[in-house]
């Protein structure tokens, strides 16, 4: 089975007819399990969670209009799971959990963009990195890595090393071990899955998410796995999803996660 359980509607509509148009091609790559997990920042309900001056200029759904076009999926016999990709908020555990339960997500990715009032992956910021010490970033990232998953809040971990999008990496091999070392430890004490994402490929690193070094560790320390292509729009469903397959299988996985309103099941890797 292949899975692709990170997507975004956000550069289109909530509309029938765009999400029609991931599930078609999700179909035609032969993805087996196909989700749409939108950013909980667009929704107003997510204020007391996140909130900053980026974000707040793109709150814009309710929840009530997200949750409306899956049952319109559902009666249209459209097969495709709800989610949310959360913006992991230190100091905001208990509203992150209210928000959670509030609504009937298959599975619900956490993920990690902000270090402080720093967007990581954003190119408003990119020039931030200039200024910053490397080292400390990738602590303060990790550092939101554990306790993400000491949360357990999460079913996955959106692109475990995000990190690294605009190859700044810090040369301390040493370094770098022992934090994938804790970060993994950390997941394998949770019920968090890792992603493996092809997005990566699509940005200036130009390299799948996580490192292969990270996804062994991974793999010793039984965390399970998704696919994912995080797709923001149609085309890059199942995106390039042979090298992903074939990261998984040179760090040992066999078998991949999924997930049905809020259960998960284990099956084989193809």
């Amino acid at each position: 089975m292949r899975t692709d359980y990170h997507n975004h509607l956000e550069k289109g509509t909530l509309t029938i007819d765009y999400l029609r148009a991931f599930i078609t091609k999700a179909e035609e790559e032969g993805i087996e399990e196909f989700g749409i997990s939108e950013h909980a920042y667009h929704f107003h309900e997510t204020k007391d969670i996140l909130s900053n001056p980026w974000v707040d200029k793109r709150r814009w759904y309710t929840m009530e209009e997200y949750v409306d076009l899956f049952k319109e999926a559902e009666k249209q016999g459209l097969d495709v799971k709800m989610s949310i990709e959360m913006d992991y908020t230190p100091g905001r555990h208990a509203e992150m959990e209210r928000f959670i339960r509030d609504y009937p997500f298959d599975y619900v990715i956490g993920s990690i963009h902000w270090v402080g009032d720093f967007g990581i992956d954003l190119a408003e910021y990119r020039k931030e990195w200039e200024r910053r010490d490397v080292k400390e970033v990738y602590r303060k990232y990790f550092d939101q890595v554990v306790t993400l998953s000491e949360s357990n809040l999460f079913d996955v971990i959106g692109h475990l090393d995000l990190v690294k999008i605009f190859r700044y990496v810090p040369d301390d091999r040493e370094f770098l071990m022992n934090e994938y070392d804790r970060i993994t430890s950390a997941l394998a004490n949770s019920k968090t899955c890792v992603e493996i994402s092809t997005a990566g490929l699509r940005k200036p690193v130009e390299k799948m998410y996580p490192e292969p070094e990270l996804l062994k560790m991974c793999q010793k320390k039984n965390v399970p796995i998704v696919l994912s292509s995080d797709a923001h729009e149609p085309a890059h469903v199942g995106y390039r999803y042979e090298e992903a397959v074939a990261l998984a299988r040179e760090a040992g996985y066999t078998t991949l996660m999924t997930f049905n309103q809020g259960k998960r099941k284990e099956v084989s890797l193809t």
